[in-house]
């Protein structure tokens, strides 16, 4: 297993028989993983419980990481020490118990027999360890609280009492039953987000990263801010085929960075903007983060559905990062890239037009033929590499292709061992009964008030997103706080990505946000500034899902007559918004107009159908916002005569 620079100080570089397991077990998840999303066991005419399955990539993914990872940054990164290889055993121990009886297990899902005692003690232990080894101690911590709560929670005063299970129980439950470790949210991982990490794989092995940029460089290269605004389009352009922040950046952050800074970007600036377009990747369609995935599996919704109501807020979210980017070259007085420097767009699209099959492929099964996702992703990825076939100079070679599998193991180690510890963590949450008190104690809080109760929430979000995924925030929270929304009279799907938007801000909020993180490091810039700067690019993410219970035309849910004008206030809002922060229209702004500005954004946002305050609210925004554009483009028009002459090294008249 060879490391790599995304990774660099954590894996181990191994050869030798240590080397060839782990690489075999990276590769086997994606195999593993991929032939049951092609539903090769139905073909086949295999009767297997999923949970099966679930175990042997769990058990893949524990075995790769004790062998491949440090479990320190100071150990030996040239050999596997023995208490890694007893971890490999009782890792394969744990699974192997449910991959091979779990056809008996399913009928006796409660019984606390020693065995099952002891390997559910197992399993807890291994799979907080392959945590703390891949992203640190907070999931380790939030894990160990919420077991010690189910344990002792009958010692806590008031509502927080709850009635206490024994140390037998809590192993068995998180173990076996199907709200635990093998529960919704490493089901997700392992039956679906393999295919689309594939399609990421796949789109890279013939070429397709290329072709994204050099897409990106035609669109917008030659306009005020370009650089950036490449950096935006490629990003979403990759986010939309591989649904993972954390990933683009690695992917395109190399080269639009650089590009930035030279342009005359400061680095924070440029990293914040790789960093939040890139987040941007988990809500944008058709192909959004895990999360998305997890939203349709709760909803019992068509993933179509998710990506329909996620179209708007997506694309608001986009045109607020645009208009700051070109209001910051505008401040900055940067310009675009020379003609001569952008690469043609018809050599581009001749040379890469047959990248638009797979996307294409895609929406179609997704959209159209309603496939289950897994599928889906096989189908694009499967049609990535045919395309890829038909020319020379995009055929990839047998190298390219293996480093794809390569690396879509690597991912989904990751992504496995990250929704095993969600398990845990939600079967805790479900064994003590918290996510009942939990609706009952938020309900008294915000006095039965939605928006109070969207703000408490949203705290909440922020709070749990400085230290965790998003899939893993979302999946605590819909067992928490969805059904109080709910209970208030919250459409679901309204509901589910009001959390989703909130818990996908733990990728651009300090102190731990791992895009911005990684977008600093390679621009080498103030982790700190270039945080803070990504929540204010990202301020749509931020602001808008508290519009989504109330106004449901902006997640395509009402006439037509309601969708329109819920987004064309919004998208007056988003412009506000980003004067406001920006502090630039036409010129500088003064602090009294950047509030005034910001305030008018938040009042013309879409209001709740026939409220007459929230109406009177759009009408004043909109009347604040027209009068200090219009004030600012006639002060512009007059000054701009001057400052030519200015420029030009003439005097005055």
């Amino acid at each position: 297993m060879e490391e790599t620079s995304e990774s660099a100080g954590k894996f181990r570089k191994l050869h030798g028989l240590s080397g060839a397991i782990g690489t075999g077990c990276l590769a086997a998840i994606t195999i593993v993983g991929c032939l049951w999303a092609l539903e090769i066991h139905n073909r086949l005419g295999l009767v297997l419980f999923k949970e099966q399955f679930l175990a042997v990539m769990l058990g893949l993914a524990l075995i790769a990481t004790f062998i491949g990872v440090k479990p320190g940054a100071r150990a030996d990164a040239t050999r596997v020490p023995w208490h890694d290889w007893l971890l490999v055993v009782l890792s394969i121990a744990m699974t192997a118990y449910v991959a091979i009886d779990y056809p008996t297990i399913v009928h006796e899902l409660s019984d606390t027999t020693p065995e099952r005692v002891a390997l559910g003690a197992v399993a807890i232990v291994v799979v907080a360890e392959a945590t703390r080894r891949l992203v640190g101690n907070a999931l380790v911590i939030l894990a160990a609280v919420i077991l010690l709560y189910t344990r002792f929670g009958e010692a806590l005063p008031g509502l927080l009492a709850i009635p206490s299970s024994s140390w037998e129980r809590i192993a068995v439950y998180t173990y076996l039953d199907t709200n635990g470790l093998f529960g919704v949210p490493l089901d997700v991982a392992a039956t679906t987000i393999v295919s689309f990490v594939l399609f990421g794989g796949a789109l890279k092995a013939v070429k397709g990263d290329s072709f994204i940029t050099d897409l990106a460089l035609v669109a917008m290269g030659r306009y005020r801010g370009g650089q950036a605004k490449v950096s935006i389009c490629a990003s979403t352009l990759f986010g939309m085929v591989s649904g993972s922040a954390v990933s683009n950046v690695a992917v395109v952050g190399p080269i639009t960075i650089p590009m930035m800074m030279r342009a005359g970007y400061p680095a924070h600036i440029a990293a914040a903007i790789e960093a939040v377009a890139s987040t941007g990747g988990q809500i944008m369609p058709p192909v959004m983060g895990i999360t998305a995935f997890l939203i349709a599996d709760y909803l019992s919704i068509s993933y179509g559905e998710v990506v329909l109501a996620a179209i708007v807020p997506a694309l608001l979210y986009y045109l607020a990062i645009f208009i700051q980017v070109d209001l910051e070259a505008a401040q900055r007085g940067l310009k675009g890239l020379p003609v001569d420097q952008l690469p043609k767009a018809r050599q581009v699209l001749k040379a890469g037009y047959a990248f638009f099959v797979p996307l294409a492929v895609l929406i179609y099964a997704v959209m159209v033929e309603d496939w289950q996702p897994g599928l889906a992703g096989m189908a694009a990825a499967g049609s990535a590499l045919a395309v890829g076939l038909l020319r020379r100079s995009t055929r990839p070679t047998l190298a390219g292709l293996w480093a794809a599998v390569l690396s879509t193991g690597r991912t989904m180690m990751d992504m496995l061992v990250l929704t095993a510890i969600a398990g845990i963590i939600i079967g805790g949450l479900q064994l003590s009964g918290v996510s009942f008190n939990m609706s009952t104690i938020l309900l008294s809080l915000a006095g039965h008030n939605i928006l109070s109760i969207l703000v408490i929430t949203g705290i909440v979000c922020v709070i749990l997103g400085m230290a965790l995924p998003t899939a893993v925030i979302y999946t605590m929270l819909v067992v928490l706080v969805a059904p109080a929304l709910t209970e208030l009279g919250v459409v679901p799907i309204a509901a589910h990505l009001f959390l989703f938007y909130m818990g996908m801000l733990s990728m651009v909020t300090p102190p731990v946000c791992l895009a911005t993180f990684a977008a600093a490091s390679i621009a080498r810039a103030n982790f700190w500034s270039a945080g803070l700067n990504g929540m204010r690019f990202g301020v749509v993410a931020y602001v808008v899902p508290f519009v989504f219970p109330f106004s449901l035309g902006l997640i395509m849910r009402g006439s037509v007559f309601d969708v329109t004008i819920c987004i064309a206030t919004a998208v007056l809002g988003v412009f506000g918004l980003a004067w406001g922060l920006t502090g630039y229209l036409f010129r500088p702004l003064g602090p009294i107009q950047r509030i005034l500005l910001f305030a008018s954004g938040i009042a013309v946002l879409p209001s709740p159908t026939g409220s007459t305050l929230m109406l009177y609210a759009n009408i004043v925004g909109i009347a604040v916002g027209a009068v200090i554009f219009l004030y600012e483009l006639s002060v512009a028009r007059r000054l701009r005569p001057a400052a030519a002459v200015e420029r030009a090294g003439k005097p005055a008249r």
